[in-house]
């Protein structure tokens, strides 16, 4: 990920303006242009700043990312011109804030990973609902048991490597788990790759893109795209190998005074069939950990 920052100018200001101007056609924004074949994909730069009303060498120099103040205005019309959606103008203006902001001291690593603990017993009382609290790089910090079980075979991770991104991509059983994984796995990435343009410093980012990066071409690919759409709001289906096809809705949530961390709840309506399933994960769960209890005093 250092490279790539470097090849940006030093912001993801830049990625962001070249993967998108790539995207737009001549054609989509009205544009005549000479026969033959166009040797960059998208709009040029000086086709873009015509667009947005700026000077060419003042678009080159945000590309570059030596251009750190730009008005709200020229944001607005560049989005305007790129045809963004609401939420990718947001992301561009979050962009041109981080290039414009001074540097901080970091935080330090381990407050990135702390779980209060009033918000442990959060979990344990939101029993049987799995729920757990995520990282801002994803990381999987605390769960409560049901959790652990919703996503099989999590539990045979390391504590430390415990992560989103990395069960999705590098855990055989992620892409047989989830009906939507294709979905499932376009947030994630884009949800990193929004933190990494906002946030590069963010404890813990450089290493985990860099190892999906080595691991997985997939990620790769996916990373280069960015797509930094939400997911849809909805259900999710699991395919569980131990209580079978089971959806349920979630919901996620900031937790106030962390840095980032949130909360991701599951849940289903009494009497339903995809709620007597999470019982049985809750109450699977429990009886592991018995078990395992159980084998420890042997």
């Amino acid at each position: 990920m250092a490279r790539e920052q470097q090849s940006a100018g030093g912001s993801g200001l830049g990625i962001f303006l070249r993967t998108r101007r790539g995207r737009v056609t001549p054609e989509d924004v009205g544009l005549v242009t000479s026969a033959g074949l166009r040797r960059t994909p998208g709009l040029r730069r000086e086709e873009l700043a015509t667009l947005a009303g700026i000077s060419i060498e003042y678009y080159a120099r945000l590309e570059r990312g030596q251009e750190t103040n730009p008005s709200p205005a020229v944001v607005d019309a560049l989005a305007h011109a790129l045809r963004l959606d609401a939420h990718e103008h947001e992301h561009l203006r979050d962009l041109v804030e981080r290039v414009g902001r001074k540097p901080v001291m970091d935080q330090p690593v381990a407050s990135e990973r702390t779980v209060r603990p009033d918000v442990r017993l959060m979990l344990e009382s939101l029993r049987p609902n799995p729920a757990y609290v995520i990282s801002r790089t994803m990381d999987i910090l605390a769960g409560n048991p049901g959790s652990v079980r919703l996503f099989a075979g999590s539990q045979d991770w390391p504590p430390e490597r415990h992560n989103a991104l990395r069960y999705l991509f590098l855990d055989p059983r992620a892409p047989k788990l989830f009906a939507d994984w294709d979905e499932q796995v376009r947030t994630c990435v884009g949800r990193i790759r929004a933190l990494a343009g906002t946030e590069p410093d963010a404890p813990g980012l450089s290493e985990l893109v860099d190892e999906l990066r080595r691991e997985c071409p997939e990620f790769v690919r996916r990373w280069t795209d960015y797509d930094v759409q939400p997911h849809p709001r909805g259900d999710k289906t699991f395919h569980h190998p131990e209580v079978g096809d089971i959806t349920l809705g979630y919901q996620s949530m900031q937790l106030d005074g962390t840095p980032g961390h949130r909360l991701v709840v599951f849940f289903a309506e009494p009497g339903t069939p995809d709620h007597a399933r999470m019982l049985l994960l809750d109450k699977g769960a429990a009886e592991a950990a018995s078990e395992h209890v159980e084998e420890e005093r042997s």
